[in-house]
C-alpha cells in the first residue's frame, strides 16, 4: 500500500500501486513507461515525485539499515564504444577504428533505507562533447561519504568503470569503502537460472526494470535531451530494484561487511544489518578445527556467531594433522 501526498505534504489517500499514486498528482506513469519520448516538464515533475519522497511506500525496504554504516546503493549507465567494423561477429577492433570511446551517461544512487533516489545525467551538449566530468564530481562526493557500496555486477563493471572515469577526470580515489556485489552473492550462494537483475526481480515478485532498447542509447549519443531524461529515469528504477534484491539476498551473503564494527555500543548487533534484535540458537554451534562458537539468528534472517569461542579443557581436545 502506498500513502500519496501532494507537494504540501497533504495526504491524498492510499493506493495499491505506484502508478495509481502517480495519477493522483496528475502523472500517468504507465504512459511514461510505454513511451521513451516525452516532455522534459513531465519528466521533471515525475522525478520530483520519485526523488523527493512525495510518496511513502510501506514495504520491507523501510528502515532496513539499522547500523551506523552509510550504505550506498548505486548503478550507472554508460555510452557505447562506437567503431568502424567490417563484420558482425568476433571482430578485433583496433584503436584506429574507434570513433568515440565510452563515457558515463547517468548515475543513480540511494542510501539504504532512505526513500530518496538521487541521480545525475549528462545534457545533450555534454554528450556531444563526451564530457562527463560534472556528473563524476557529484558521484565522487557520495562515494567518498559511503562506508559500503552495493552494486549488481559492481566488482566487474560499475566500480572499475567509475574508477576509470574518476582517473581520466583527474579525481583522487574516494575514501575507503567496502564493496558488495549482489550478482556474486546470487552466483555463489544459489542456483538461479539467471543472475541478471531483471531475472531476480521477476523471480522475487518485485517491479522490474523499465522498458528500453538500443534505440534509447542511439538517441542519447545524438544528444537527445528527452532520451537522456528517460535514461536517468530508467537508471533510477534500477537502483530501487537493486535495493530490494540486496535485502532479499543479504541473509545468505558470505563475507558480508561486519556492520557491528561501525558502532561503539557494548551491546552486540547483527553483522549483516546492524539490528540489536538477535537471539541465541540453542544447542547449535559453529565449529572450526579447534574452537566452537555460539550462533545467533537476527530478525533479518542472517546467522552470526559469537566473537569468542567457548572455553574447554585442552587436555580433552586433540586436533587433526593439517594437510
Amino acid at each position: 500500500m502506498i500513502i500519496q501526498k501532494d507537494l504540501n505534504g497533504k495526504v491524498l489517500g492510499e493506493f495499491k500501486s505506484k502508478a495509481e499514486a502517480a495519477r493522483a498528482i496528475g502523472i500517468d506513469e504507465s504512459a511514461i513507461r510505454k513511451s521513451i519520448k516525452f516532455g522534459r516538464k513531465v519528466f521533471k515533475k515525475f522525478r520530483y515525485y520519485v526523488s523527493n519522497s512525495i510518496y511513502e511506500k510501506e514495504s520491507n525496504v523501510t528502515n532496513q539499515n539499522k547500523s551506523k554504516a552509510k550504505i550506498l546503493i548505486i548503478d550507472i549507465e554508460t555510452a557505447p564504444i562506437r567503431a568502424y567494423t567490417w563484420g558482425l561477429w568476433q571482430q578485433n577492433i583496433y584503436l584506429d577504428q574507434i570513433i568515440s570511446n565510452w563515457f558515463m551517461l547517468t548515475w543513480s544512487a540511494k542510501w539504504l533505507g532512505n526513500s530518496i533516489v538521487m541521480s545525475d545525467g549528462l545534457s545533450g551538449t555534454e554528450v556531444l562533447e563526451e564530457d562527463d566530468s560534472r556528473i563524476l564530481k557529484t558521484l565522487w562526493k557520495l562515494m567518498d561519504e559511503a562506508d559500503v557500496v552495493v552494486a549488481h555486477n559492481g566488482n566487474s563493471f560499475d566500480i572499475p568503470k567509475i574508477n576509470s572515469r574518476f582517473l581520466v577526470n583527474g579525481l583522487n580515489p574516494p575514501s575507503p569503502y567496502k564493496q558488495i556485489d549482489t550478482k556474486i552473492i546470487a552466483k555463489n550462494q544459489f542456483g538461479f537460472s539467471s543472475n541478471k537483475l531483471e531475472a531476480l526481480a521477476r523471480l522475487f515478485g518485485f517491479e522490474g526494470k523499465y522498458d528500453t532498447d538500443f534505440n534509447l542509447w542511439a538517441r542519447c549519443m545524438k544528444g537527445d535531451d528527452d532520451a537522456l531524461d528517460y535514461m536517468e529515469y530508467y537508471n533510477c528504477q534500477d537502483v530501487t530494484v537493486l535495493e530490494q534484491i540486496y535485502l532479499k539476498l543479504r541473509p545468505f551473503s558470505k563475507g558480508h561487511p561486519n556492520l557491528d564494527l561501525y558502532t561503539d555500543d557494548v551491546e552486540p548487533s547483527c553483522p549483516h544489518c546492524g539490528s540489536k534484535h538477535i537471539e541465541l540458537i540453542k544447542d547449535k554451534f559453529f565449529y572450526t578445527q579447534a574452537v566452537k562458537y555460539e550462533t545467533y539468528r537476527c530478525e533479518c534472517g542472517a546467522i552470526s556467531r559469537s566473537k569468542t569461542g567457548l572455553k574447554f579443557d585442552n587436555k580433552k581436545r586433540i586436533s587433526s594433522i593439517p594437510k
